[in-house]
Parts: C-alpha cells; structure tokens; sequence
C-alpha cells in the first residue's frame, strides 16, 4: 500500500483510539494490511509531525498538528522527492542538487522539515547550500532527508 494511505490510516488511527506507543501503532497498521516496521512507523510519526500529549484524563497518547499542516507537509515531502537529485557533504555545509528550477522550492521543503540541525539554508537555481550546526550534525541531518525521500 502506498505512503500516502498508510498516513492517512495513521491520522484515522491517533484520532479514533488512545495509541500511546509505535508497536501499538505498527500493529494495528499490519492488522489493517500495512506491511510495516517499527522504524517505518518512526519516520512517519516524525514526517506528519504527530506528538505524545495528556489528554484531561491524563492518559498519555499519540496527537496530530492540525490536518492543514500535515496536508502541507505532504506536499512539501512530494517537491522534495521530485526536485531533489542529489547531495553530499563538505564539513557542516550540506550541498543538495536539484532539477533545474527547484531548488527554491526543495529548500522550502527542506525548511519546512524544521530540523533544529540547520542554522540556514541559501538556494540558487539548481543547488541549495545548507550550514548545519556542527560536523557531527550533518549525518543526522542527511538521515532525515534520507528518510524522506525513500
């Protein structure tokens, strides 16, 4: 089944029930046909920028942003998977390579991921610059796009 069903199953699923884990999460997506791991699960909880909050009960459960953002965030993942050909690496300077005409909007993708890694991103026509916080930060700032994109 597609990425995009599998977030809206999720949505559904956080909205209907009281989901406090991932492996709550995963199972009930592989009993709805999902062939998914903990992992998989993982991404997407932090792609549709779900979040764990007490409700006034105080059980402690699964909650999405508002559904406009999540609909944005889908979008902005959809430019960055068709605009984005390349990147690599030179210290804490991330250079990503992109279709010619896009890299605007892949940084505006890229941006929209919020990664607190970043310091500034600068983009021309087809390459985006981005300065990320220290050296040790850019492999997980490229495992999250990564994580994206695949």
């Amino acid at each position: 089944m597609k990425k995009n069903s599998r977030h809206d199953r999720i949505l559904e699923l956080i909205s209907a029930y009281d989901i406090s884990t991932q492996q709550q999460l995963t199972d009930m997506l592989r009993k709805d046909g999902f062939d998914v791991t903990q992992a998989t699960v993982s991404r997407d909880i932090n792609i549709l920028q779900i979040y764990k909050a007490q409700d006034e009960n105080g059980v402690t459960k699964y909650v999405s942003t508002a559904r406009d953002d999540v609909h944005l965030a889908i979008k902005y993942q959809r430019v960055l998977r068709d605009g984005f050909l390349s990147m690599d690496n030179a210290q804490n300077i991330i250079v990503v390579k992109t279709v010619s005409g896009m890299a605007m909007a892949v940084a505006a993708a890229l941006d929209s991921m919020k990664l607190t890694e970043v310091v500034g991103s600068i983009a021309g026509d087809d390459t985006i610059m981005m300065a990320i916080k220290s050296l040790d930060d850019v492999e997980t700032v490229m495992e999250k796009i990564r994580g994206v994109l695949y």
